[in-house]
């Protein structure tokens, strides 16, 4: 697994976040293939941070996937406007780090051995207690809302006669 870190990017994390999500999963070379025609400033950066990450492990782009691709937020650059009457309104200016994880496929299959094996034993020792656990009766609740409208929609009296009458 490489890594390429890109940190205080001036640029707001929400924004980079939205083109992050899109690419993590992806093969590098269509990552970098559909972030060259996405139109904005985090597409830019973060292909680059990917080209990086790719080589900084060596690997080919062709046989490497974004494993993930992570947007933290960094320090807020705090900035004032002179308004009228004397006042002054704040204006931020976010800053964000962005982390691109890229593995070989052959990296990405045996993780995912790893896990079907973890998963599968985790089950096993589950067992029996897991399946009885559930047992919910058919229509149970809503048999429970219909009399309780039904107890709410009638007078006291009423409601306590058709009780006796359910019994």
């Amino acid at each position: 697994m490489s890594k390429a870190l890109l940190r205080f990017v001036r640029l707001s994390p929400t924004k980079a976040r939205l083109v992050a999500r899109e690419v993590q999963g992806m093969n590098v070379e269509l990552a970098l293939a559909s972030l060259e025609f996405t139109p904005n400033k985090a597409a830019k950066l973060i292909a680059k941070t990917i080209a990086s990450a790719v080589a900084n492990g060596g690997y080919e782009p062709k046989n490497a996937i974004v494993y993930s691709c992570r947007v933290d937020a960094g320090p807020v650059l705090r900035r004032f406007m002179p308004r009228a009457r004397g006042r002054a309104t704040p204006i931020r200016k976010p800053t964000s780090h962005i982390l691109v994880e890229v593995l070989s496929q052959s990296e990405v299959s045996s993780l995912q051995a790893k896990k079907s094996a973890k998963t599968a034993s985790s089950t096993s020792i589950a067992g029996d207690d897991v399946k009885n656990k559930g047992e919910v009766r058919k229509g149970g609740a809503k048999q429970a809302r219909v009399s309780v409208s039904k107890a709410k929609a009638q007078p006291e009296s009423k409601a306590k006669k058709s009780e006796t009458k359910d019994k």
